[in-house]
């Protein structure tokens, strides 16, 4: 009986295991989804060195007082084109122009004195002569001839005195002149304002900014390259320049000028790059420039190929069985159509080109013919 009931129970037993057995799922099949396949590739790409910096005019004016004074007039604006020469703002000349009047008034005073002093001389000197005529004929005493001798020379250092004084004068009045001149201030060059720092009743002092003027022309960008790299750059070198607010495409810079000494706080050189007069800059605008360093192996892979989840670049690249992962990016500059890769993909790997939206990880992936 006992035999019986064991084997009974093997019986359901395995007829238990046997019904789970062919009730196990099977496991899923791997989709295929087709799409165009493109190719990574190592290849000889230029080294690019770049700087950042700011667009400003070649030269630059701040005009500022050269004498104490309130402002009557401000002529220009910001934005205003203003040419070389013109009045840009007036202060006020009162007493600068009181003391121009006194120094006037002194030129004539003293004119006046020299002719006098010339006719005084005049007159010592014919006495004189006409007592040396005398003396020849000894009509006079040594000592009458001494006195118009001495009364000459007298009138003949009163004649210089009068001269220095009036030539003195003359001077004071010129320095009068020149200071009721600054009086107005003027620009030094054709050109833009691009700064009013002053208006109307304000009270201006010597060396006091009041107006910024850039020159009209060409415009440069200003940046700065570091110490060690330094020997890459010299003058005359093309340099592609990016402008932001000016468009994507680069613009042909030339480097103008390298500043000679380096910042001693940041270990770097002023480098100056004449941009092309035609480009629609303003000075104050953000730019890049990108200097020319060699050239070294790299792996490009098409732009197309790139793909954003977040904001982290991605690509589907096909393992050995044609399976696509999704493998996050390290993406260094981009070539033409191209764009350098420097971590996530290796040569020779195939990778989906163009998978917009769609969703590609673990599918197998055919080529479109």
């Amino acid at each position: 009986m006992r035999t019986l009931f064991g084997a009974g129970v093997l019986a359901v037993a395995a007829a238990l295991l046997g019904g789970c057995h062919d009730g196990e799922p099977a496991s899923p099949a791997i989709q295929t989804a087709q799409a165009k396949l493109v190719e990574s590739q190592q290849q000889q790409v230029p080294v690019t060195l770049k700087t950042t910096g700011t667009v400003h005019a070649r030269e630059t004016a701040m005009v500022s007082a050269q004498v104490m004074g309130r402002i009557q007039q401000v002529l220009v604006r910001e934005g205003d084109t203003v040419r070389a020469g013109q009045t840009l703002a007036v202060l006020d000349d009162a007493a600068l122009r009181a003391s121009a009047m006194q120094a006037k008034a002194g030129v004539k005073a003293a004119h006046d004195q020299e002719t006098a002093a010339e006719t005084q001389a005049k007159l010592a000197e014919s006495t004189l002569a006409r007592y040396k005529q005398l003396e020849t004929q000894k009509s006079v005493s040594p000592q009458e001839m001494d006195v118009v001798t001495r009364q000459a020379q007298a009138a003949d250092a009163q004649l210089e005195a009068m001269r220095a004084q009036a030539e003195a004068a003359r001077a004071q009045e010129s320095a009068a002149r020149t200071m009721l001149g600054y009086t107005r201030l003027v620009a030094s060059f054709s050109g833009v304002v691009t700064a009013r720092m002053a208006d109307p009743g304000t009270m201006a002092t010597p060396g006091q900014p009041l107006l910024q003027v850039d020159r009209a022309g060409t415009l440069q960008l200003q940046t700065t390259v570091d110490e060690s790299v330094i020997g890459i750059v010299h003058n005359g070198m093309k340099v592609p320049v990016t402008i932001d607010g000016a468009g994507s495409a680069a613009l042909p810079g030339v480097v103008a000028e390298i500043v000679p000494a380096a910042d001693p706080a940041s270990h770097s050189f002023l480098v100056k790059i004449n941009l092309p007069s035609s480009s629609p800059l303003r000075a104050g605008m953000y730019g890049t420039a990108n200097f020319d360093n060699g050239e070294k192996q790299a792996i490009l892979i098409p732009r197309s190929a790139v793909v954003m989840r977040g904001s982290l670049p991605c690509a589907y690249v096909l393992d050995s069985q044609g399976i696509a992962q999704l493998r996050y990016l390290t993406l260094g500059n981009p070539h033409g159509d191209r764009v350098e890769v420097l971590s996530g993909v290796s040569a020779g790997e195939k990778l989906v080109d163009a998978p917009s939206d769609r969703d590609l990880a673990g599918k197998r992936i055919e080529a479109q013919p």
